[in-house]
């Protein structure tokens, strides 16, 4: 018997093995469609791989479009191939890829993003789909296994697979057998209705409530295509000066914490958002002294193995293993070990406020930039260039037990290393609010901002957050803003409305934010 077939355990459904060229007749253009996958991890691989090559070879560019409903990213291979045959048309709730992102900004691509708890909530309740009617006209799902009933076995990541799963008129299932079968590792709650909704009695990190498996109605599997496609993941670069910098102080506010009564030795669950700060701050935490350290996040990257390699971690819970090629590697080198660490559940869970704000996380996260009262922007360049999407960073920071945002003081721009600051007067686009946020780092220092006004935030911040070659034209603004708006008696939060994006515009112009003055 192939391996393919053991993972089917409910033999009836062997019948209904196909190639994924199989597949392409039963994609119409116009349809609503539901993946699985979360931040490159879990996705659909060779079905959509086959349906861009029909495209492709049957000069089909702008004919077949689809309206995708997915967890997160998927693999930029998917993503910009399907983007650059006109295939997306409607993209939620988050995506990576330079094709797609160009395409999003210029209208061809019509995205909406929101908060990941609520929009797989949304997505059961049918907000978005089918003209409003809810549900989708086809799911396409990376499983690992059947099981005997016909319910399915999720991989690496669930994000809203289950949501898809229950609201699919139709599946297309991918077994992946170049994998392992993550059967055991899933604790599954499927989304119900209010007013009766019941609620999610978790109360530690390693609780389980749930079942391993999907439930699902084999009839509704169109049909079951092989995969040997494994996961490669997001490899990030080693952590630099800058980030071990901003994780240092984070390690120091800890122990601060602790040593205040505010803290546990062992801290509370933490929460590390995508990217190399966060991976650098969770490395800082394997050389750290805490331990006995819980995590309950939306994705597990390569240094939580590394936090669990060194024993100071005892469990993680999350819905995604976002590792990459040498992670997953490790994973399955040493799977007996891992596995019996990590739980991953629906990201209508992982993300949920309820559990976030009973376990007491710590949410850390990482802006594109934040201002001088504590609002930061996590999505739009400019106020108006999309990059990737809010992810679950909202569902966190606003629940937590402390909201951090960590993010370098300056990023270059093409004509200067320090040419664009993170710390702005105004942020063009808000995320979250000055009453999300508890802590705000960069390199330069940690701004504990827990019961400060906001001209008591913005002192706190320009002097601990910002560059010093922004430092004085920061303090001259807010000088003169609180100058001229107190005199007015509108100065709660001081600004200069028509003056508060000159730094921008000066970047647009002259390829810095280093201004002359405020004149």
């Amino acid at each position: 018997m192939s391996e393919l077939h053991k993972r089917i355990r409910k033999t009836s459904l062997h019948s209904r093995i196909m190639s994924p060229e199989d597949t392409i007749p039963f994609f119409r253009n116009g349809m609503d469609l539901g993946w699985s996958g979360f931040t490159p991890v879990g996705y659909p691989k060779v079905v959509p791989a086959a349906l861009a090559d029909h495209v492709e070879k049957n000069n089909l560019q702008g004919k077949m479009r689809f309206n995708l409903f997915i967890g997160a990213s998927i693999g930029a291979e998917i993503e910009d191939r399907w983007a650059s045959l006109l295939m997306t048309d409607k993209r939620w709730p988050y995506q990576t890829g330079k094709v797609v992102q160009k395409q999003v900004n210029n209208g061809t691509v019509r995205m909406g993003d929101k908060h990941l708890s609520v929009y797989a909530q949304d997505l059961a309740y049918g907000f978005y789909t089918k003209e409003r009617g809810g549900g989708f006209d086809l799911g396409l799902i990376e499983a690992s296994g059947i099981t005997e009933e016909g319910q399915i076995i999720l991989g690496g990541s669930i994000g809203c697979a289950t949501e898809v799963i229950q609201h699919s008129d139709k599946l297309i299932i991918e077994i992946n057998t170049a994998i392992p079968s993550f059967e055991g590792i899933h604790d599954i709650v499927m989304t119900e209705r209010p007013p009766y909704k019941k609620p999610y009695l978790i109360s530690r990190v390693d609780d389980r409530i749930g079942s391993p498996y999907v439930p699902c109605d084999p009839d509704k599997i169109l049909a079951i295509v092989e995969s040997r496609l494994p996961d490669k993941g997001r490899a990030l670069s080693d952590p630099d000066e800058t980030s071990e910098q901003i994780a240092a102080h984070i390690l120091d506010f800890f122990q601060f914490e602790v040593k205040a009564g505010r803290l546990p030795k062992n801290l509370l669950p933490l929460q590390s958002g995508v990217g190399n700060i966060a991976n650098a701050v969770v490395g800082g935490m394997v050389k750290g002294p805490f331990s006995n350290v819980k995590v309950w996040t939306e994705v597990i990257q390569d240094t939580m193995l590394d936090f669990f390699d060194s024993g100071k971690l005892d469990f993680a819970s999350s819905t995604s293993l976002s590792l990459s090629e040498q992670g997953f590697k490790r994973l399955y080198d040493n799977w007996d070990f891992y596995v019996q660490k990590v739980v991953l559940r629906p990201m209508q869970i992982s993300n949920n406020p309820e559990p976030i704000r009973r376990l007491g996380v710590i949410a850390m996260n990482t802006p594109v930039e934040f201002d001088i009262y504590g609002h930061a922007n996590s999505t739009l360049v400019g106020g108006t260039r999309m990059i990737n999407g809010i992810g679950g960073s909202g569902d966190f920071l606003r629940n937590a037990y402390l909201s951090i945002m960590h993010t370098p003081s300056t990023r270059p721009s093409k004509t200067d290393p320090t040419g664009i600051t993170c710390v702005v007067p105004m942020a063009p686009h808000v995320d979250h609010t000055e009453h999300d946020l508890d802590v705000l780092v960069t390199e330069q220092g940690l701004a504990d901002l827990r019961g400060l006004s906001p001209q008591e935030r913005a002192r706190t911040i320009i002097s601990k957050c910002v560059h010093p070659d922004y430092k004085p034209l920061m303090q001259e603004y807010y000088e003169r803003a609180r100058r001229e708006c107190c005199e007015l008696n509108v100065g709660h939060e001081p600004h200069l409305l028509f003056k508060v994006f000159k730094m921008q515009q000066h970047l647009a112009e002259k390829g810095t934010m280093k201004i002359d003055n405020w004149n």
